[in-house]
This record gives C-alpha cells, sequence and structure tokens, in this order.
C-alpha cells in the first residue's frame, strides 16, 4: 500500500536510503553516502515522499521536490515485483510532467525509467562525484484530462 510519509518512517526510510545507494552505485565511493545522510534525513521533511507498507514494514519510497523524483529506492529483497513501477504511476496521476537524474553507470535505473515512459534530454556531470548523468523526463500527454473528470 502507498501512503505519505510520517516522521515515524524516518529511520526505515534512511535505512533503504542507504542500503539503496551503496547497491545501486558501486562506482562511487560509499563515504560519500554517509557523509550526505544527514542531509538528505534533514530534507525529508521539506521534501514529498510516499512510502509503499507491506504488512507494517517500508519496502520502497519516493521522494518528490516538487515535479523532481529526488530518488526511488526498493528494498533488495522486493525488487522486480513491481513496487518501483507502481510508486512511479502513484506520482505520475498527481504530477503532470516529471524529471529526474540518474547516473549512466546504473544501467537498470535507466532502463526502468525509459520502460515508465521517461526519455533522456540530456547529459552532464555530477560535480560531487565526478560520474556522468542524465537528466530523464516525463510528460503527461492528455492523460490530465481524464483525471480530472
Amino acid at each position: 500500500m502507498i501512503r505519505e510519509f510520517q516522521i515515524s518512517d524516518t529511520e526505515q526510510v534512511m535505512k533503504l536510503w542507504l542500503s539503496g545507494n551503496k547497491d545501486a552505485h558501486f562506482f562511487v565511493p560509499e563515504g560519500y553516502w554517509h557523509s550526505h545522510f544527514d542531509e538528505v534525513q534533514e530534507a525529508l521533511s521539506a521534501a514529498k515522499v510516499f512510502v509503499w507498507e507491506t504488512d507494517g514494514s517500508i519496502t520502497g519510497f519516493i521522494g518528490m521536490a516538487d515535479n523532481y523524483i529526488a530518488g526511488i529506492f526498493v528494498d533488495e529483497k522486493c525488487r522486480s515485483m513491481g513496487i518501483g513501477a507502481q510508486l512511479v504511476t502513484y506520482v505520475k496521476q498527481r504530477y503532470d510532467s516529471l524529471s529526474l537524474k540518474v547516473y549512466q553507470k546504473n544501467v537498470q535505473a535507466v532502463m526502468f525509467y525509459q520502460r515508465e515512459g521517461f526519455s533522456i534530454r540530456s547529459e552532464e556531470m555530477d560535480e560531487d562525484t565526478g560520474e556522468r548523468e542524465y537528466t530523464m523526463s516525463w510528460e503527461n500527454k492528455g492523460e490530465a484530462d481524464e483525471r480530472t473528470m
């Protein structure tokens, strides 16, 4: 079930954030994620976060800053079960356009976003990590009219 983030979710969400980043971004030194942990934890209160909860446990979440997907994370044991796709669908129903940045070396994520209808719009260097990343976007092509009926 998808629901809005609550402060009591912080510990579970941050565990998913840290383990997900270490797993998906093996090419970025682990210390980078640890050094940004407190900053991200503080940002949770300013972001719009939706969590996927199963039997009282958070197994995925998506963080939004306006129409920008700041991150999407699914517990390693629950990947490829449709949770990520359902989280993306959930935010697509609430926004007319979405954008995100994804590291080029995170090929699985790039392919996931492309399957979800996102297109690569630009390529740049992430100054903090020295890694190449794509900016990807999705636009609602007339579905908004159906949502408001």
